[in-house]
């Protein structure tokens, strides 16, 4: 993973828990040589914070407590997941860099509330395009009954010159019509023979322009205009003819202000109808996003307390639709997770760390099916524990032998070996499996050196001989490492006569002693001081097995 600029200028984390008197340098640099060494040969992303807590250099809660400062998480234990969150951490803009967001419901009301108000709008234009041309066809379908009857009747009356007053009358009695605003009655000169408007009674007809633009319809002309005083009317005209000689021309005006008005009051109930549905869309739009966000709002925040390590938290799942189902497969998940954890928590205690990492990362390798590898097996085991543990309590011969176990496993761990095995009140300790290393052997001897000194110590200082009464034999070579027992109940462990030989050499330890093989010590010689052993004859072996006791190893913490 590629550090940004700033990430690069800010201290490591290994440094960070230096300068917090957490761990020191030493312990870091073995830290970090078990972390490569797992990345080479698993792939394994082990947080260098797990690593220091396996090793019993550091309590969790010191770790956890640097890394959520560290990397700006909120981090509830040593998960599985810390490498991911770190990671996704490390790929975000940076610390306090606010990213806008619109929420999911909110999206979603305003895309719905958007359709709706679309649709609606579109119908009550429609609509009201749809009235208009119709009170405007009927509008037409009057003015042209009326222009009917005045042509009916003007056609005589026009050839009498002298029956002006009948033409007036004819016009009185049908301008009482409602919507006509004007009739007119024009000679073959245009001259106005009959008005609704005496006063305009013989002026020649002024709007001869607008006539000849008009719309027409059969034997019909109309148009629209605007009079003087601001009132929108339509002209319908139509000329008297009589065997086929034009004898004048009709005129009809009719007010379109009462289309425009009636209009009006439609659409203004259509405006409010239309308004109520959109509120009453724009009320169910939200109500229905957030039903449907509220689930993914919760989701997420569960899978945030998911990646904080807390697998017992749950969702709700009331819901008898697909977020039921979604809830029901999510506790699922983490019901497994859950039980993941206490397995690698409670069942890793019985195994070892390293063992669990290889069985959950890789449960079907070679590796736990049995393969020879090259190690170094430590054996420790209490002298007299029999006569010690007769006089006593059981419960303070087990107090006594967690105190000695607990010892034995730290210094253990902390060199990069495991503890195969309690068996009664002696140790078992490997280094070189799972995870191989080159140094295996050196481990082990600084393992044994740090454990002797630890419980002489422990020791004098509370006056108790139990932890002064411990022998340590080692020995290295080839094993057989794998799974062994049966279906119902297996171990990962190792065997051969390299185990043999560690077991019989650590009988041969006294108190507080150290007894190696010529295997350990060959490859040591030049940083430890011994003192030589008697060849033993050791059952199984054809030969005495050459023995030497650790008096001083260079460097000895």
């Amino acid at each position: 993973m590629k550090r940004s600029r700033n990430e690069a200028q800010r201290p490591l984390f290994g440094h960070i828990l230096m300068q917090k008197n957490i761990i020191t340098e030493a312990q870091l640099q073995q830290a970090l040589d078990i972390q490569r060494t797992r990345r080479a040969q698993l792939t394994d992303p082990t947080h260098i914070g797990q690593v220091l807590v396996q090793l019993g250099y550091a309590a969790e809660k010191d770790v956890l407590q640097a890394i959520n400062e560290y990397h700006s998480l909120a981090v509830k234990s040593l998960s599985e997941n810390l490498h991911e969150q770190v990671e996704s951490r490390c790929q975000k803009p940076g610390k306090g860099v606010f990213i806008p967001r619109v929420p999911i419901w909110l999206q979603w009301s305003l895309i719905t509330t958007g359709l709706i108000t679309v649709t609606v709008f579109t119908l009550y234009l429609f609509t009201i395009d749809l009235q208009n041309k119709q009170l405007f066809r009927q509008t037409l379908l009057i003015g042209k009954v009326s222009l009917n009857y005045f042509v009916s009747n003007a056609r005589i009356l026009l050839l009498e010159e002298k029956n002006d007053l009948m033409l007036n009358t004819l016009l009185t009695e049908a301008s009482a019509v409602e919507g006509i605003v004007y009739a007119i009655i024009l000679d073959q000169n245009r001259i106005i023979k009959a008005h609704t408007d005496h006063t305009r009674i013989g002026e020649t007809f002024d709007m001869e322009s607008l006539t000849t633009s008009g719309i027409k319809e059969d034997t019909f002309t109309y148009f629209d205009y605007f009079s003087a005083t601001g009132e929108h009317i339509l002209n319908l005209s139509r000329t008297v003819v009589m065997k086929e000689k034009a004898l004048g021309e009709v005129h009809v005006g009719i007010s379109l202000d009462f289309i425009d008005l009636s209009i009006r009051e439609k659409n203004r109930h259509i405006l409010i109808i239309s308004l109520a549905i959109i509120g009453l869309g724009l009320v169910i739009a939200v109500f229905y996003s957030i039903r449907f966000s509220r689930p993914l709002t919760i989701l997420v925040r569960a899978f945030g307390e998911i990646s904080a390590g807390n697998y017992q938290h749950r969702i709700q799942d009331t819901r008898k639709d697909e977020f039921g189902n979604l809830a029901k497969s999510f506790n699922s998940m983490s019901r497994e997770l859950w039980l993941k954890s206490m397995m690698e928590r409670s069942f890793g205690k019985y195994v070892g760390t390293e063992v669990l990492e290889l069985i959950l990362n890789n449960p079907a390798s070679d590796w736990l099916k049995g393969k020879r590898r090259s190690a170094t097996v430590l054996f420790t085991d209490v002298r007299g524990f029999t006569s010690y543990s007769e006089p006593r309590e059981p419960e303070e011969i087990v107090e006594r032998l967690n105190e000695y176990f607990e010892i034995a496993t730290e210094a253990i761990n902390r060199h990069g070996g495991y503890v195969d095995k309690f068996v009664g009140d002696a140790v078992m300790g490997v280094f070189g499996v799972p995870f191989p290393c080159d140094d295996h052997v050196e481990r082990a001897v600084r393992a044994a050196m740090s454990m002797q000194q630890t419980f002489q110590e422990k020791s004098r200082s509370r006056k108790n001989g139990f932890l002064g009464r411990i022998g340590i034999g080692i020995n290295s070579g080839m094993v057989l490492s794998g799974n062994i027992g049966s279906q119902m109940k297996m171990e990962y462990t190792v065997i051969g006569d390299t185990v043999n030989v560690a077991s019989r050499l650590n009988g041969l330890a006294g108190p507080g002693e150290v007894i190696i093989s010529r295997a350990i010590y060959e490859p040591m010689k030049a940083i430890l001081e011994v003192a030589p052993l008697e060849p033993q004859n050791i059952k199984g072996k054809l030969y005495p097995v050459e023995a030497f006791r650790v008096l001083h190893l260079s460097g000895e913490e």
